[in-house]
């Protein structure tokens, strides 16, 4: 049996947030010592808001997000705050200095309506001059042909079961890439759970023309960690939007 629970420490063990060997978590540590208050949108199991406290963050820390067993988890923490629910329906006003959707975490956001109602209830949630930082993967870096069985990944769980996870893209339709991800027994192939995702992939004008639409204006845009350009054989576009 593999639970929602066993789910959200794998993210864990796949996705460890270390600011020394990932210059992406260095990003954002920078951006959330930064300030007072911050809401963590996708905040999945809490890692980037557990190392803040870790840090001697003394702010407000709210983490957002609608998995419940990544939620759970991350209440291992209770001097932060913990919210149930999607962007779109974040019903702050005006109480954050900065906003954050790491790892990722933007491509979520698939229709059009889905994105313009979520980045207004983040500008909404957003003091006056507030930033909200995300990254994305650069659509002309095509990340999707590299998620396929011949790169799965194997990892030992808290249970000592030797686990392999592996993707395989189902369609890429327009700028929408749907895939699953499967978790299996790496010895005997036994499947223990499939996952099915869909991710948007916006290029930079794109993304501007959403965030313009939704009173943010852009304060700064890389294309890797070290603030580098937005190149097309980039894999990353790193956002920093200022609401208007």
């Amino acid at each position: 049996m593999f639970t929602d629970a066993d789910a959200a420490a794998l993210y864990d063990l796949l996705n460890p947030w270390d600011a020394a060997r990932n210059p992406g978590d260095a990003f954002y540590d920078e951006l959330v010592m930064a300030a007072d208050a911050v809401l963590d949108v996708g905040c999945g199991t809490g890692s980037m808001l557990h190392r803040a406290r870790e840090l001697g963050h003394r702010g407000r820390l709210v983490g957002l997000d609608p998995d419940l067993a990544a939620l759970d988890r991350a209440r291992r923490r209770a001097d932060i705050e913990w919210v149930a629910g999607v962007a779109a329906d974040a019903s702050w006003d005006r109480e954050f200095d900065l906003a954050t959707m790491a790892s990722n975490a933007f491509q979520c956001l698939v229709s059009d309506a889905e994105l313009s109602t979520s980045l207004a209830a983040i500008r909404r949630a957003l003091r006056d001059g507030g930033r909200f930082a995300f990254d994305t993967r650069n659509p002309r870096a095509r990340a999707w042909e590299d998620w396929n069985p011949s790169n799965a990944r194997d990892v030992v769980d808290g249970a000592g079961r030797t686990l392999r996870v592996s993707h395989h893209v189902e369609s890429v339709v327009d700028d929408v890439v749907t895939f699953t991800e499967t978790t299996s027994g790496a010895q005997d192939g036994t499947v223990l759970r499939v996952d099915r995702t869909s991710l948007r992939f916006l290029d930079a004008p794109a993304l501007a023309a959403f965030l313009s639409e939704a009173g943010f204006e852009i304060e700064a845009q890389y294309g890797d960690w070290h603030h580098g350009p937005v190149r097309d054989a980039g894999r990353s576009i790193v956002t920093i939007a200022r609401r208007a």
